[in-house]
């Protein structure tokens, strides 16, 4: 522990109140020139605080007991609340979440990106704030996690056997969920259904640690435009049991259009490159958005809130400015969403992308559309784009990029910066990679509008849409 934090005698740390909500959900508290960063906590609780961890500069602590709960508080809807890893807002209304996000978008912009921005826009809330995610995944555990009620509980005898979600910051504590407010139905049930048939019939749970057992991981994916589903089961090993377990699964639910398994021993549950066997149905569901469908297969990339995603990439076309005479740059295509979304308003668009199976989907994509005006690349962004590939298509007019989390590589910024296209949208999950490459870009470009984007309710994650022009 810091020298700063042995200073402080605990009886220091009584009667806290909490100041205001900070980045990553966490917030904060200043005392005595020390700041503190608190979870699990709203704005204006008055809390007794733990220090569990610290730095030369701050600090990190949990309540331990609450003399006061703030006006913001509301009374969270699921059951797994504070035990699960996810919806770790649910305690706070939906309203004060949005304005929260909204003050994360304009702080981490002005501290991070330094650079002159208007006004920002009132963020957009999502269409829905429940069941509103159309992917989910859980993981399989022969030890699962029991909370403190259910250990002091002497009169049940529990399943250890689960398949649900990891606890908050650790990969290898896994709780059984009774119902998730994240995805309709039939996923519920197709998850307790899976459970109870591998509980029955004595199939191995994995074990996380050492990577043993047979039942790894489970898949749902539904598209709420058309209603298709896909279920994706991940096993340790082949075995015997897994086809009756599919067969059972698909006899269950015969509205399942794609019931697919791998198998994978790798040290991570990512299956990029291994091969998915399609057992039932089709090898692959499909979206709908203003009448372009979009193909997404089990290793494919799609927006996980569908009518969030809607609303993110009219967005982004409105900002885009289109008449029909532009070459737009879409950059971390993807699948080709975006691209494909904005094709019909574009003279021609030009899509790059990292994943080469993305690459392929977004070719499907163009092709059962009908569209003809879009060419897809392969490659790091950083080496495809580059004088001659520049050169060889033409500079743009407009330039969509969506980077992931970690925002864009500066090579990429660097050749924003020559190419000079006239406007640059910038779709970020991410406002503080974001920030940093606004002030990279901010020797050519100024920021004109700034719209934030709430994807995921009850999560402090916001996306954010940027509309840059040339100077």
């Amino acid at each position: 522990m810091s020298k700063a934090a042995k200073k402080i005698p605990a009886e220091a740390l009584r009667n806290i109140e909490i100041q205001d909500m900070v980045a990553e959900g966490k917030c904060i508290v200043r005392h005595d020139n020390l700041v503190i960063f608190v979870t699990q906590v709203a704005p204006g609780d008055v809390v007794d605080l733990r220090v569990t961890r610290s730095k030369k500069n701050f600090l990190e602590a949990v309540p331990t007991h609450f003399h006061k709960y703030s006006e913001l508080r509301v009374t969270p809807f699921c059951e797994h609340f504070g035990v699960c890893g996810g919806c770790k807002w649910q305690h706070i209304g939906y309203d004060t979440q949005l304005r929260f996000k909204q003050q994360q978008v304009e702080d981490t912009l002005q501290r991070i990106g330094k650079v002159e921005i208007p006004a920002v826009l009132p963020i957009m809330g999502s269409p829905s704030q429940t069941y509103y995610r159309n992917k989910l995944e859980y993981t399989f555990s022969f030890m699962g996690w029991l909370t403190e009620e259910q250990i002091q509980d002497e009169t049940t005898q529990y399943d250890r056997r689960v398949l649900g979600f990891h606890t908050p910051a650790r990969f290898d504590k896994i709780i059984d969920v009774n119902h998730c407010w994240l995805q309709p139905d039939p996923s519920n049930q197709i998850r307790l259904a899976i459970r109870d048939y591998a509980r029955e019939n004595m199939l191995r749970f994995g074990n996380i640690i050492k990577q043993t057992g047979l039942l790894r991981n489970l898949i749902i994916r539904t598209a709420g435009t058309t209603g298709e589903l896909m279920v994706i089961l991940q096993c340790y090993r082949q075995h015997q049991a897994i086809e009756p377990l599919l067969d059972y699964i698909y006899e269950r639910f015969p509205q399942i259009t794609s019931l697919n398994y791998v198998l994978n021993d790798k040290g991570n549950e990512t299956f990029h490159d291994l091969e998915v066997v399609c057992y039932k149905g089709k090898p692959y569901i499909e979206e709908e958005m203003e009448g372009l469908r979009f193909r997404v297969g089990p290793k494919s990339f799609y927006q996980t809130n569908s009518e969030g995603a809607y609303n993110l990439y009219k967005i982004t076309r409105d900002f885009a400015q289109l008449t029909g005479t532009e070459l737009v740059y879409d950059l971390y295509t993807g699948a080709g969403t975006i691209a494909n979304f904005v094709a019909r308003q574009a003279r021609h668009v030009i899509g790059v992308e990292y994943v080469e199976q993305a690459v392929a989907d977004a070719h499907v994509n163009s092709e059962i559309n009908g569209t003809t005006n879009t060419e897809f690349y392969a490659g790091d962004m950083k080496d495809v784009l580059n004088a001659e590939f520049i050169e060889k298509h033409g500079r743009p007019d407009v330039v969509i990029t969506d980077p992931p989390r970690a925002g864009m590589h500066e090579d990429v910024v660097a050749r924003l910066l020559e190419m000079r296209a006239p406007r640059i949208v910038y779709v970020s999950c991410n406002p503080a990679t974001q920030a940093r490459d606004l002030e990279l870009l901010d020797s050519a470009y100024k920021v004109v509008k700034v719209q934030p984007v709430d994807m995921f309710p009850h999560t402090h994650h916001v996306e954010n849409v940027v509309l840059l022009e040339l100077k």
